[in-house]
């Protein structure tokens, strides 16, 4: 499920189009996206929508990224500082960020963060590729394989353009 979760992200977080043969035979993914729904794939595969908020950013070689990665609301917390682990994790757990470039191809990208919230993501040589289409102002990316080889039961992403 962590490797699920964290392909969404990276999935909302890459895109863009780099290359003037490319812009020209495809719709430009530059600008600000959200996600709207996921479909996920395999045992217990469902449908989901609304979600939490998430923002992605794309422009010409860049891609930024947050989302809320949680069923409900966040907790607002009091007093960060005296917080229990519980609390911290309950508010901040569900938070996924991460910036970084990304290489374009027809029908793939590739993303290599620079930036993350899971240091893991920073490794040297880490990607995830995914498929993608667009069409208007709609965009659907699938992962299809990360640093650690081919992504099992693959989640679609719809995101819709905002600006």
């Amino acid at each position: 499920m962590c490797r699920m979760i964290n392909s969404i992200l990276a999935v909302t977080a890459a895109g863009g189009l780099s290359g003037v043969a490319l812009a020209s035979r495809s719709p430009s993914i530059e600008g600000v996206w959200q996600a709207v729904e996921i479909t996920t794939t395999g045992p217990g595969a469902q449908r989901i929508t609304p979600l939490q908020p998430n923002l992605s950013i794309f422009t010409a070689k860049h891609y930024s990224h947050i989302d809320i990665h949680s069923n409900a609301p966040r907790p607002v917390l009091t007093d960060a500082a005296n917080a229990s682990a519980d609390e911290l994790r309950q508010a901040w757990g569900p938070v996924v960020a991460e910036a970084g470039s990304y290489d374009l191809s027809e029908g793939s990208f590739v993303a290599h963060p620079v930036v993350s919230k899971n240091p893991a993501a920073m490794a040297k040589g880490s990607f995830t590729a995914y498929a993608f289409r667009v069409a208007g102002d709609t965009m659907w990316l699938t992962p299809q394989q990360d640093s650690r080889g081919a992504v099992t039961n693959p989640p679609t992403i719809k995101l819709t353009r905002v600006e």
